[in-house]
C-alpha cells in the first residue's frame, strides 16, 4: 500500500519534457538561479556547457553528473534531472563512448580529454 502511494507522488513530479541524453554527450544546462537582493528575490537563468561524465538511473532520485571548464579549472557538478530549478537540457553532441562512468577524463587534459563524436545517433 505505501508503494503504490509513492507511486502517485512521483509520478506528477517525474519531468517528461527532458529530451533522452547518455553519457559521454555534450550538454549545455540552463539552469534557474534565484537571487536575494535590496529589491526581494529575483531569479535568473545561467547556462554552463560540458560532458556528462556519470548518470544514475531510479526514477525520480535520476541524476547526472557533468564536468565543465569555469574560471580556469575544470569542475563536477551532480543536477538532479526531474528537479524545477533546471529549465532547459540541450544536447550539443553525441559521445561515443563503451563505458558508463567516464571518471578517466579527471586526469586527463587536452587532446587526450577529447571524446569522439557518435555520427550514427544525430537528432535531426
Amino acid at each position: 500500500m505505501n508503494s503504490s502511494i509513492l507511486k502517485q507522488i512521483t509520478k506528477n513530479q517525474i519531468r517528461e519534457d527532458i529530451t533522452n541524453f547518455n553519457v559521454g554527450d555534450t550538454i549545455h544546462v540552463d539552469l534557474i538561479i534565484k537571487e536575494k537582493t535590496k529589491d526581494g528575490l529575483k531569479s535568473r537563468i545561467q547556462g554552463l556547457e560540458g560532458v556528462v561524465i556519470k548518470k544514475n538511473h531510479h526514477g525520480i532520485q535520476e541524476n547526472f553528473t557533468t564536468r565543465y571548464f569555469s574560471y580556469g579549472v575544470w569542475t563536477e557538478r551532480t543536477f538532479p534531472l526531474h528537479s524545477p530549478n533546471i529549465s532547459n537540457i540541450k544536447i550539443l553532441k553525441r559521445g561515443k563512448v563503451r563505458r558508463a562512468k567516464l571518471y578517466y577524463l579527471r586526469n586527463r587534459v587536452g587532446k587526450a580529454a577529447k571524446i569522439k563524436e557518435n555520427l550514427k545517433n544525430i537528432d535531426k
